[in-house]
């Protein structure tokens, strides 16, 4: 098999497992502060790329535009949902939590398939099929825009936590919930404002994902099992990990879709997840309990 494909193949899943990355990235930060594993998540992923379908059909508004909008909307609609509805289960135990969540992803895909019906949908840009030569590189412009969109959003989300007043106090209330307590930082909003930030992660990658996929209602469970996958393998609620585990899940598809079969890719991604935990049970880049 010619180098050059295989290359091809491998620029092609590191774009797209930047998205992915992404969408765990949203999933990770949201386990790692409030240490509740949203089984929405892939709900909220749809919802998002009916937003930017939505935006392009009524408007004709490109899903690269229209996400701010909607990267700020999901922001707000997370930071009210964990302020009034998730906070009063951060207590309780655990199967709690997975049932409110679980019911939230039943509603949001329910919601969905009422408003937009079973149907895929997509968004035809005018770039759809432009593709950008870089030597021995053949590289698809949607999904260079895409993962660049993505690479830059997370990249964003790294320095704030990292740089911020507010992202070092949602650090210490992960770190040490009891001492920042004891400092009088308010848990409550920064809990609310972190997963406010997990949704505009996923609204981001939601709108990116919308140029290289159809959406459907379907999608919500196996985005979810998705994130899941890629949080286990980079290191659950490691924030590098997210982004690294998306690419060895972007990579390992789109190789898998080319060495064996389009329909093996899943197999890859489990057989990836199982050797992982096998090998380093914590993660690529997650600290031991």
């Amino acid at each position: 098999m010619p180098a050059e494909l295989i290359l091809n193949v491998v620029v092609s899943g590191v774009l797209t497992g930047l998205v992915y990355g992404l969408m765990a990235l949203g999933l990770s930060v949201i386990f790692g502060v409030v240490r509740v594993v949203n089984f929405a998540h892939g709900e909220l992923m749809t919802l998002a790329m009916y937003g930017a379908v939505a935006a392009f059909q009524r408007f004709g508004l490109d899903p690269l535009l229209a996400m701010p909008a909607l990267a700020l909307g999901f922001f707000a609609f997370g930071y009210v949902l964990q302020a009034t509805l998730i906070q009063r289960s951060v207590t309780r135990p655990e199967h709690v939590q997975f049932l409110l969540l679980l019911a939230l992803a039943v509603c949001l895909a329910n919601v969905q398939l009422m408003c937009f019906g079973p149907d895929a949908q997509n968004v035809a840009v005018d770039y759809a099929l432009d593709s950008l030569e870089l030597g021995p590189l053949l590289v698809d412009v949607p999904r260079l825009y895409a993962g660049g969109t993505a690479l830059l959003a997370s990249l964003v989300m790294f320095a704030f936590f990292r740089f911020t007043r507010t992202g070092k106090a949602i650090r210490a209330c992960a770190d040490n919930y009891r001492g920042a307590q004891v400092v009088g930082l308010p848990i409550r909003h920064l809990y609310a404002l972190t997963f406010g930030l997990g949704c505009a992660c996923v609204a981001v990658a939601g709108c990116a994902l919308t140029l290289l996929v159809d959406v459907s209602p379907a999608l919500g469970p196996s985005y979810t099992l998705l994130g899941f996958v890629i949080v286990i393998v980079g290191g659950l609620g490691s924030m590098p990990g997210a982004l690294l585990g998306g690419l060895a899940i972007g990579v390992s598809e789109a190789l898998a879709g080319l060495l064996i079969t389009p329909s093996a890719k899943s197999m890859v991604s489990f057989g990836l997840l199982i050797l992982v935990l096998v090998l380093r049970p914590q993660g690529l880049l997650g600290r031991r309990a």
